[in-house]
């Protein structure tokens, strides 16, 4: 097990050598509560979008159905008759220049490989930049829109935003409770008091303090053609290489588990960069990975190899709170 996840264990499980990081963690709160006031008190400025912006973003570390979640806030944006557009950080893309436009055709490599999903999936204009407020001015600036979904960015406070959502899974929680490096929270538990909602992934029920979403599996679809399978494509008991290089692996082999197939984990870093060689296992298998891992592996995929299309499904109540605070945002743009 790599470093990275052996700390990432002993985030969720509470180990008690982390006790020892607690002064740096300390001075990870201090930093992280100063760079906030500084933003809350006017001392710094931060730029306001001539249209409304939703923060999706966390505050912990690793995956919480993030990138499904934006996915289904887009089409729901979009049935209310309002422009959508997105911007993003753009992790580990290399562009030739920021911020930069993100169209299909891309690669991975330049794009990044949660943007290009999404412009795949929904066509969306969508711009990367570390700086998101330079981001929404070009994408503002290139698109005429009615409202910007920030993907991530809740501690990114040089962008003003409208409404800030929030995303926890639900399995994990907040894991022990602490902030970076003793635990896996980039803001203290406290600042969810101040977001506007807390969604938990895979929660069974909607929460006094927040609302309830799931991921739900939807087709198999093959990541050299793009052909469409049902689920029952696969067999029960089907024997699969199963590949995840995302911030929660476990949870991606677990749904793998609960359509009853039999999964051979092969979890890999966030963002992982893939290769043919690296993606040959033995014995021969089909292999099935996530969707965002699929996106880079088109080019030299095999004809086995699959991805898991998955949906996210928000409660009623959320559903409706949405549209309430799209009707409040903009009263008059919407069809």
């Amino acid at each position: 097990m790599a470093l990275g996840e052996r700390l990432l264990a002993a985030w969720y499980a509470g180990h008690p050598a982390l006790t020892l990081l607690r002064p740096l963690e300390c001075l990870y709160r201090r930093v992280v509560a100063g760079k906030r006031a500084r933003f809350l008190d006017g001392r710094r400025p931060a730029y306001r979008a001539s249209v409304p912006v939703i923060v999706v973003g966390n505050v912990t570390v690793g995956g919480t159905g993030k990138t499904p979640m934006i996915l289904w806030l887009i089409a729901q944006c979009r049935r209310q008759g309002l422009r959508v557009g997105v911007v993003s950080r753009g992790y580990g893309a290399q562009p030739p220049q920021l911020p930069w436009r993100v169209e299909a055709g891309q690669g991975a490599e330049q794009a990044g490989d949660e943007p290009l999903l999404i412009v795949q999936r929904t066509g969306v204009p969508l711009m990367i930049d570390p700086d998101r407020a330079r981001a929404v001015r070009g994408l503002l600036a290139a698109e005429p829109l009615d409202l910007i979904l920030c993907d991530d960015g809740l501690q990114h406070y040089r962008l003003a935003r409208d409404l800030e959502l929030v995303l926890i899974d639900a399995a994990r929680g907040l894991g022990n409770g602490r902030c970076l490096p003793a635990g896996p929270l980039r803001e203290p538990p406290e600042r969810l008091a101040d977001v506007d909602a807390v969604l938990f992934n895979g929660a069974p029920a909607d929460r006094a303090e927040g609302y309830a979403f799931g991921l739900r599996p939807s087709a198999l679809v093959n990541v050299r053609t793009g052909e469409r399978r049902d689920l029952t494509h696969f067999p029960p008991g089907q024997a699969v290489h199963a590949v995840a290089g995302i911030g929660n692996p476990q949870r991606f082999f677990k749904t793998v588990q609960a359509l009853d197939w039999q999964p051979i984990a092969h979890p890999f870093a966030d963002h992982a960069r893939f290769s043919r060689e690296a993606l040959t296992f033995s014995p021969a298998l089909p292999l099935l990975m996530t969707e965002k891992d699929a996106v880079k592996c088109r080019a030299f995929a095999a004809d086995d190899w699959w991805y898991l299309a998955v949906e996210a499904e928000p409660s009623p109540a959320f559903v409706a709170w949405f549209d309430a605070q799209l009707e409040r945002l903009l009263p008059h743009r919407r069809a």
